[in-house]
């Protein structure tokens, strides 16, 4: 996955937004974390992976990797907050836990690590691992992965064009 690319690409939306608002002086870190959270509990539902009680199927493919990457443009824009250096590139790590209940359990642990000690790189790059895990299991290819982000990222700006 082209990180740099994507992180180029959601500091241009993130600074359009902020500069539109007037929060260029803001902190948004609290409220980019929060965002974050919200985005992992939506794409739970989505996966319905932990409504036991319920025999209905999960969403659409496409509905769930849209979900997923709006999980990965706050990741991004809190990367973009800190700031960290950015590698090049990330690829999906390996499938070592295929149960997708507690891959979202982890990376809720790991926003509360990043949360709790958000000077450490080191949580940070644990949490974005942590997530591309999630992706990885739900199977989506990095390839996949990165055509949303940019697709998601245009509808973002169009969004902004309309005063979202």
């Amino acid at each position: 996955m082209e990180l740099q690319q994507m992180y180029k690409m959601q500091n241009e939306l993130d600074r359009r937004i902020e500069s539109e608002r007037g929060l260029e002086r803001e902190d948004l870190l609290n409220e980019k974390i929060l965002a974050l959270l919200v985005e992992i509990g939506e794409l739970a539902n989505e996966t319905r992976c932990f409504k036991f009680w319920s025999s209905k199927p999960p969403s659409t493919k496409e509905v769930i990797l849209e979900e997923y990457v709006d999980g990965i443009h706050f990741l991004l824009s809190i990367g973009l907050i800190l700031p960290y250096d950015v590698p090049e590139y990330a690829r999906l790590p390996e499938v070592t836990n295929e149960n997708p209940v507690r891959a979202f359990l982890k990376v809720y642990e790991s926003v509360t690590i990043f949360e709790n000690n958000r000077d450490d790189v080191n949580n940070y790059n644990q949490l974005m691992e942590d997530y591309l895990m999630i992706g990885r299991i739900l199977g989506f290819t990095t390839e996949e992965i990165q055509k949303a982000y940019l697709s998601k990222n245009q509808v973002n700006h169009a969004r902004q064009d309309q005063g979202y």
